[in-house]
């Protein structure tokens, strides 16, 4: 039985990562030909119980969508479609389209999935606007929206909250309670034109923690060691713009966060990890001398997809782990960078607690009613009629184009604004 479920968990992940996977359509249909019905193993009190889980979380299980977008960023794939449609590149643009998809989960979680209610549209206009993202994509040369990337996609709003519930503040929750959750996703998938054979969300939550893990360890972690051009930009853009109506985010807070979260070598921020990868790094030296440097790449898997760059990855040497602000990662944050860095793991282990998931759930859902009805800092940003957001209207679009990801190392100066209103949210 056991050596059965590993076959069949090993021909799911090879399906996933095929060509084939990544050349297959969305949707095969027509935008305007698409016809919404739910998977003929939908559970409604099974769905509806996820809902009522992430209400339960929401805050946690927000910040975990958050941080799984941008490590979606880092699919090649998947940035190639973002820059071409030319509709998340500059700062207003990126605004709009983050905030609208935000909106969409929320609608997903908040409205009963049956027509016509706005859940059920919100995920109509999801699906045809893939489809019509895929088309002019293809138009262009760049490949389609495939089931890959709806799958790699999946694992954004998911994947770091089911394998690393503590870092998010969610304990004491049963085996049923992830069920619940699992089946949500599972559900959402399949309603946006995921097949049932590139569906990562599996029939039951030990086998999706399988996938997760894989998908992580074969994907995601060698993504975001070494990122594809224009991550940095992208990425970087959607941070900026969602501080509009989030200022507690920092952009390099959250982006070292993600590598940390992805287990990207070298990515540590408390004394434990420290020495436990000073450890691992001399177990890799073997005889060698101390100060020979390890290979990046010894320390992570192959990828298993295609489109990173070519470039070579940095040597880390043991000594570097000597004391944490010399952590070569580590130490290119400023003193304000780690002061948000570690204020989050702070609010997660206050989460914890049934006071702290209260208040921060509620401080959550009074940001939701400002992102939809104020968002005076948006207002200040890009003016009050370009500040609100209609989930069913098509993202704007613009000519800016992404700078590369050089551009990014230079040195960094944050704007006196920001550095005061995100100490003080």
């Amino acid at each position: 039985m056991f050596l059965y479920y590993c076959v069949r968990l090993d021909q799911f992940i090879d399906g996933l990562l095929t060509k084939e996977a990544a050349e297959r359509p969305s949707d095969s249909a027509k935008p305007e030909d698409i016809k919404m019905q739910l998977p003929p193993w939908y559970d409604e009190k099974l769905f509806n119980k996820g809902r009522s889980f992430y209400w339960s979380n929401c805050f946690s299980l927000a910040t975990s969508m958050f941080i799984g977008l941008i490590a979606v960023f880092s699919i090649p794939s998947i940035l190639r479609v973002l820059v071409g449609s030319q509709r998340s590149s500059s700062c207003f643009t990126a605004y709009r389209r983050y905030l609208s998809t935000m909106l969409h989960t929320t609608a997903w979680f908040q409205h009963e999935l049956r027509p016509p209610t706005e859940s059920w549209k919100s995920l109509e206009a999801v699906r045809t606007r893939h489809a019509r993202a895929s088309r002019a994509s293809c138009l262009r040369g760049g490949g389609p929206v495939s089931q890959r990337d709806i799958a790699l996609t999946q694992f954004g709003f998911l994947g770091f909250a089911v394998l690393r519930p503590t870092k998010f503040g969610l304990r004491g929750f049963s085996e049923d309670d992830w069920e619940a959750y699992n089946h949500f996703w599972r559900v959402i998938g399949y309603m946006i034109g995921l097949e049932d054979r590139y569906n990562i969300c599996r029939k039951n939550i030990h086998e999706t923690r399988q996938v997760l893990q894989i998908l992580l360890d074969r994907v995601f972690t060698p993504c975001l060691t070494n990122v594809p051009e224009h991550f940095e930009h992208m990425s970087r853009v959607m941070i900026d713009g969602l501080w509009s109506v989030n200022p507690t985010v920092n952009t390099e807070a959250a982006l070292y966060y993600t590598k940390y979260m992805a287990n990207v070598p070298g990515y540590v921020y408390t004394e434990e990890e420290r020495i436990a990868f000073q450890i691992k790094l001399k177990g890799l030296l073997k005889d060698q001398p101390i100060d020979c440097g390890i290979r990046t790449e010894d320390l992570i898997e192959k990828p298993a997809i295609e489109g990173l760059p070519d470039t070579p990855l940095p040597l880390l040497y043991y000594k570097d782990y000597d004391v944490l602000d010399n952590v070569p990662t580590y130490k290119n944050l400023t003193w304000f960078e780690r002061y948000k860095l570690n204020s989050n793991t702070l609010f997660m282990q206050l989460y914890s607690t049934n006071l702290g998931r209260i208040y921060f759930n509620l401080n959550y859902l009074w940001s939701l009613l400002l992102m939809k009805y104020f968002p005076y800092l948006a207002f200040y940003r890009f003016g009050i009629k370009q500040s609100f957001v209609n989930i069913f209207v098509e993202d704007p679009k613009d000519e800016t184009k992404p700078k590369p990801n050089s551009e990014y190392q230079k040195v960094r100066i944050l704007p006196w604004y920001k550095q005061i209103l995100a100490f003080f949210w």
